[in-house]
């Protein structure tokens, strides 16, 4: 478990300073995660990568000469925000174009597309690639949907050397998809990992039980068996990868770069033992084993387990793998790097201009953050159930994103509203408060949801029924727009749609907001329920749906908690209006 921390939501960031402080030779502090702290050749293409943080050296320790530009770093198993990536992405420019490097998860996907959405609204030309090497995620028919685990590093190593060689983004981008294309990854744990302050594992495996196909957020396996000796472990895990070679690959002869990587506690004495039979087995199958990397490279924060990757080399993937790098956990050859002759230091944050409101929405402004207060209070009442509910299939993140994500939202709100916002705006600033320092796929999707209903509501008028529903209409199509889920899949859209649907009826039917948002709660609490009764078919829980049946989304119950404790707030401000009127 996890042992030395603070505040279990601010380990994150302490850890990040900790990790600048520590190796400021490499990197620099910048907002949203780090960046090379020397010179990078101008002109030249610049790889952004990230994740969620509980992965070192995954992301920051990747960054430096022959290796990373600069790491997005979210929180805790959360992917960084659109603002995050974006910020790094500027800082580590260099004018030749910049290539986005993550692994294939929803949350990622949807914050690297927004980022580069922006920063080609800029004429930034930017790209993105998502590592998709873990074979036990997805059939072989389905790769694009497998996860990214150890594989990252062939990737990402590729990549970068192709920048530093001077190739154009085209041809960046063209070498990154053929290592993509010929990495493969296979991962077992013996336990799981414990998160910064809570009780219990995200999964548990038998005692004598080995979990088989991890992937490197908590994620349960998708099967057990009795725990191998090492070389029976090391047979599996040969076995496995190499029943799926890339097309066009013949495994006699074959150059082949192994990768055995320790999840966060299984020892390097005993990754050693494993190896020496991986070794054997690759020998005897005909390959010819070049540059082999035995340790810690894609971690699960305290995970007992370990990944095998095999990459497949061609003349051009084998020089740009051996070619030099100098980044905090990945070193080889000699390189020369000057620091930087400047001090830009972290983004400066620029205080944000409040526009022009009525009294009307300024007053809406200050109900919108008592209804964002109500949302914080039942988040973290139930941030810990909502954390277990997401362990079932899930990373079990969600109950600490969440809090992240809504903490941020109210004290963006608060400062809104003190300096005289409407109700537009005080969402806006909510909104992408909540995106920033949630991460993950939920910041993306209420930050987007925030700032839809921001929009229906205006700065100009007093809201009233027909424009707040019209705002949840708005956030539930964007919502479905950006992130592909409809009702069905498992996700918040099974209880957002209901919910939408019977506000709407409501209000049209001439009832009063509170009302009508009441009658509206009741429909989503039930949605809620309801999707226990079905199999996740987007995000994390994906591979693992039969595990998820009989336990709801957690996603779709905060999404319930907090419709239902803005009714509270609203039937509050009710009681209090009324109570005027009798006085005066």
């Amino acid at each position: 478990m996890t042992r030395l921390f603070n505040e279990p939501a601010a380990f994150a960031d302490e850890m990040i300073e900790g990790f600048v402080a520590s190796h400021g030779r490499w990197v620099r502090r910048v907002s949203g995660g780090v960046a090379r702290n020397t010179r990078s050749t101008p002109g030249t293409v610049a790889l952004v990568i990230g994740g969620g943080s509980g992965h070192y050296p995954a992301f920051g320790g990747l960054v430096g000469q022959g290796l990373a530009h600069g790491a997005a770093m979210g929180n805790l198993f959360a992917s960084p925000s659109a603002q995050q990536i974006y910020n790094v992405a500027k800082a580590a420019d260099n004018g030749g174009g910049i290539l986005l490097g993550y692994g294939n998860y929803a949350g990622d996907v949807l914050h690297f597309t927004k980022a580069q959405e922006k920063l080609r609204k800029e004429g930034i030309d930017c790209r993105s690639i998502a590592v998709t090497d873990d074979i036990s995620s997805a059939p072989p028919s389905e790769r694009a949907k497998r996860r990214g685990i150890a594989g990252d590093l062939t990737v990402f190593k590729v990549a970068a050397a192709a920048s530093e060689a001077g190739y154009t983004l085209d041809d960046v981008v063209q070498i990154a998809e053929r290592a993509n294309h010929r990495t493969r990854s296979f991962g077992v744990a013996f336990t799981g990992c414990t998160l910064p302050g809570a009780e219990q594992p995200l999964f548990t495996v038998p005692e004598g039980r080995m979990a088989v196909g991890m992937g490197i957020h908590g994620e349960p396996g998708i099967g057990e068996t009795d725990i191998p000796t090492a070389d029976q472990l090391a047979e599996l895990m040969v076995t496995k990868l190499l029943a799926e070679v890339p097309e066009g690959v013949e495994i006699r002869r074959s150059r082949v770069v192994p990768i055995l990587n320790g999840l966060g506690s299984v020892k390097y004495e005993e990754l050693f033992v494993v190896y020496r039979r991986v070794a054997q087995l690759l020998a005897e199958a005909g390959l010819d084993v070049v540059d082999p990397q035995v340790g810690e490279l894609v971690t699960s924060f305290d995970m007992a387990g370990t990944s095998l990757t095999l990459f497949w080399l061609d003349e051009e993937l084998e020089h740009l793998w051996l070619a030099p790098a100098d980044a905090p956990a990945f070193r080889r050859g000699a390189i020369t790097a000057q620091a930087l002759a400047f001090d830009d230091g972290e983004l400066a944050d620029v205080e944000r201009s409040i526009p022009a409101a009525t009294a009307e929405s300024r007053a809406a402004a200050v109900r919108v953050l008592a209804a964002l207060g109500a949302a914080k209070d039942v988040v973290g009442a139930n941030a810990d159930e909502l954390g277990r509910i997401d362990a079932i299939a899930g990373d079990g993140d969600h109950g600490i994103g969440m809090e992240r994500g809504v903490r941020a939202a109210v004290e963006a709100a608060a400062d809104a509203v003190a300096r005289g916002a409407g109700a537009a705006t005080t969402l806006h600033f909510a909104g992408d408060a909540w995106a920033d320092k949630a991460g993950g796929t939920s910041g993306a999707l209420w930050g987007m949801a925030l700032r839809a209903v921001a929009d229906a509501l205006g700065d100009a008028n007093a809201p009233d029924g027909g424009a707040v529903a019209a705002g949840v209409a708005d956030a539930a199509a964007a919502i479905m727009n950006f992130g592909k889920a409809k009702v069905g899949d498992k996700t918040l859209v099974d209880v957002l749609v209901p919910f939408r649907d019977v506000l709407k009826e409501g209000v049209q039917d001439g009832r009063s907001l509170t009302d009508a948002w009441g009658t509206a709660v009741v429909a989503a609490q039930q949605a809620a329920e309801d999707t226990a009764n079905l199999l996740p078919l987007m995000g994390r829980a994906r591979p693992h749906a039969e595990k998820s049946l009989g336990t709801p989304d957690a996603g779709a119950v905060s999404m319930a908690l907090i419709v239902q404790a803005i009714y509270e707030s609203l039937l509050k401000e009710n009681t209090v209006e009324n109570s005027i009127k009798e006085t005066a």
